[in-house]
């Protein structure tokens, strides 16, 4: 039906508990509902739905809109953009809420000639704030963690230079890959300025494990391109992915999907915008994460505006990280599936989808391509009705 399909990650932006919020301990938890409000500006995102998933129902909607269920067994950034793409692990990644085995520290100091500082979990900002001056005058790079499966290295660019990280991160990496520690990701967390200013920079890289088979590859085996856009393509550790481009923000994220909406291309553009996970969710900053919201719906008509008849825009989310929930961690929650597209003249709610696979077998579908993972039922048929 549609030539490209653009498929937008609102990363964290969920719209209610999940039926097993109870295992996470997340009964309650609604990121969406809870950050807007009463008081709030997304008059496009309204239009497209979003709002109605959480009660706040509009009339006149041109949107296809309905919630999904997670299947995987996380609540991770990982495993909910594989679950998009027909991926659902039965054995998890490790998370290692109480710092990694000392064993794991002795090897990475080893094969890395740097002490190690931190081996907890924490917030990224808040390590940097405490153990960024250490680091500063002893050279050891500081260590940490969080609620996902990821082990995190973070450096000042004038003490250790971005590319000595990123080679600090890929030895981790090669310490990791096998089942004894099974850590999804290393990641490379670089700052600058001063005792009692530090900033993190853009220059995050993530360093992933390759996914199993998954829509991505399928789309790359029939010629059906993908371009990824923002953490994308760290997630699926570049796999059949053919064009890779890193933003530094929201905006910038949004800008790229315009100028991509403007140009000619066929095939799969996939983005995530990060922002509202990573500088508002974990943090609990409500009142940012709705900026986040504003902003997003402020571009989004330009982004609409561009595209044409034979497109698709998806806009969906890979987990939540309600920002009035307890604790830092994301947040056990269903997602949207907004779509929309120029030939849509009026809009309608679907019932709720049993899985977040179903946005990889819709865009399979589209390109009348077999779906071999077994996961996932296409959404085309339902609202052809």
């Amino acid at each position: 039906m549609f030539k490209r399909i653009f498929l937008v990650v609102m990363d964290s932006v969920g719209v209610g508990e999940a039926d097993d919020a109870e295992k996470y301990g997340d009964v309650g938890a609604n990121t969406l509902l809870h950050t807007i409000g009463d008081a709030y500006n997304l008059d496009v995102l309204e239009m497209m739905g979003l709002t109605t998933l959480v009660g706040k129902t509009v009339e006149n909607t041109r949107g296809i809109y309905m919630k999904a269920k997670p299947k995987n067994l996380a609540k991770d950034t990982l495993n909910g953009h594989y679950e998009m793409m027909g991926i659902v692990q039965k054995t998890p990644y490790k998370t290692y809420p109480d710092g990694f085995p000392l064993e794991l520290i002795s090897k990475i100091q080893q094969a890395t000639g740097r002490e190690v500082i931190g081996n907890i979990a924490a917030s990224g900002t808040q390590i940097i704030e405490d153990l960024g001056e250490m680091h500063m005058k002893t050279g050891a790079i500081i260590v940490y963690t969080s609620a996902d499966s990821v082990l995190q290295i973070a450096a000042h660019e004038d003490i250790i230079p971005v590319e000595e990280l990123y080679k600090i991160c890929e030895t981790v990496r090669e310490l990791t890959k096998g089942d004894e520690y099974k850590i999804a990701r290393i990641i490379a967390r670089p700052f600058i300025g001063k005792p009692g200013s530090f900033t993190r920079t853009p220059k995050r890289h993530d360093y992933a494990l390759d996914p199993p088979l998954n829509v991505l590859d399928l789309l790359d085996k029939h010629g059906i391109q993908t371009i990824a856009i923002g953490k994308i393509s760290d997630i699926f550790n570049n796999k059949s992915i053919a064009v890779k481009i890193k933003t530094k923000d929201n905006i910038d994220g949004m800008m790229k999907l315009i100028d991509f909406a403007k140009g000619e291309f066929s095939g799969l553009l996939f983005a995530n915008l990060n922002d509202f996970d990573m500088l508002y969710g974990h943090r609990r900053d409500r009142v940012g994460y709705l900026k986040a919201l504003e902003e997003f719906n402020y571009y989004l008509p330009i982004l609409l505006k561009n595209l044409h008849k034979d497109d698709l825009l998806i806009i969906t989310a890979d987990h939540g990280n309600d920002p009035t929930f307890k604790g830092t961690d994301h947040t056990r929650e269903n997602v949207p599936i907004l779509m929309y597209s120029p030939i849509f003249k009026k809009g309608r709610r679907l019932e709720d989808r049993e899985s977040f696979a179903d946005i990889g077998a819709t865009i399979l579908d589209n390109y009348n391509i077999k779906n071999e993972l077994g996961l996932g039922k296409s959404i085309f048929n339902e609202f052809k009705k």
